[in-house]
């Protein structure tokens, strides 16, 4: 599977460490050390969901080798849509005029772009799908409460798009080596650990802990998952990039593996927690970074619980 092209969308505005303070009584000082986060991305009013997954993928479309209503498959992969019945998938669908596409809305917590990623790799194989876009977008402010000590200062609004294909179209394409996923709803505090019941209340995590122990584990995990086919070890990738949640988490990430911290891609400090979107917003921010015959990883862990992984090759 190929990447022919990718683009994201990040917000303009940012809400700042301080405005925390007679909100949930968190001072600037402790949301840095505990998460890393200066600042977080925040959509302005009369964007959503939509509206920044559009522009995440006008802004692939402009490096793409073909065109749109080529696709035959879209894919839109998020855990905080603002329709349900009518996803972004669908919206998508509409705007570009993708005659006779598959629609498809793909949820499992922060692993959605992953499992979405996964979902075209199964049309592929099945050949029932030769191009795809795979769009993901995190409205989080739209969800979260701000007054939650526990979360509420944590999240970012973003939106990825990829466009893939089941063989190279262009040359030099990056290649998606392996991808890896895996349901661990089964595991300690599973589907209670981080919730988003909209009727009840907004994103919220009860206990922070059993996240931080479990992510630092199974994303370690599965990467492992997706470089062993190839007989590479994960000191052997060029650059690694971890699911944007918190920083302590990819600072013991990068203590288990013992490798240098420049190799590890983040954005975590400016934008916060983009969800299931912000590892693949990283990817896409530094797409000049890469070489040719670099190996990528990114890995990710969401709430509810779940994991997923994937190597690129350039």
């Amino acid at each position: 599977m190929y990447i022919n092209s990718t683009g994201f969308y990040i917000p303009e505005g940012r809400v700042y460490n301080e405005h925390f303070l007679n909100v949930n009584g968190l001072t600037s000082e402790w949301i840095e050390k505990r998460t890393g986060i200066h600042s977080r991305s925040k959509a302005a009013d009369g964007e959503g969901h939509n509206s920044m997954g559009l522009a995440a993928i006008d802004d692939a479309i402009r490096s793409l080798p073909y065109a749109v209503t080529d696709v035959d498959l879209i894919v839109s992969a998020a855990y905080s849509p603002y329709d349900l019945v009518a996803t972004l998938a669908h919206e998508a669908q509409k705007k570009y005029n993708i005659d006779g596409a598959k629609a498809v809305y793909a949820s499992s917590a922060c692993s959605s772009f992953v499992n979405g990623l996964e979902i075209v790799e199964g049309y592929f194989a099945s050949g029932k799908a030769k191009k795809a876009l795979l769009v993901c977008s995190e409205h989080n402010s739209y969800y979260a409460n701000e007054s939650d000590p526990k979360c509420g200062h944590l999240w970012g609004d973003g939106a990825v798009a990829f466009f893939l294909s089941a063989e190279p179209v262009a040359e030099g394409e990056p290649e998606i080596r392996h991808i890896y996923t895996c349901g661990l709803g089964n595991i300690s505090k599973g589907p209670e650990g981080v919730k988003l019941r909209p009727h009840e209340d907004g994103i919220s995590m009860p206990d922070g802990k059993d996240v931080f122990v479990h992510a630092c584990k199974y994303m370690v995990h599965a990467l492992e998952q997706v470089t062993e086919p190839d007989g590479l070890s994960l000191q052997q990738l060029d650059y690694i990039i971890c699911h944007q949640a918190n920083m302590r988490i990819v600072a013991n990430v990068i203590h288990q593996l013992s490798m240098p911290a420049e190799k590890f891609l983040s954005n975590i400090e400016e934008l916060g927690n983009t969800g299931s979107a912000s590892a693949a917003i990283v990817f896409a921010q530094n797409r000049d970074l890469f070489k040719k015959g670099d190996h990528i990883g990114l890995t990710v862990f969401g709430g509810g619980y779940s994991c997923g992984a994937f190597m690129v090759k350039i």
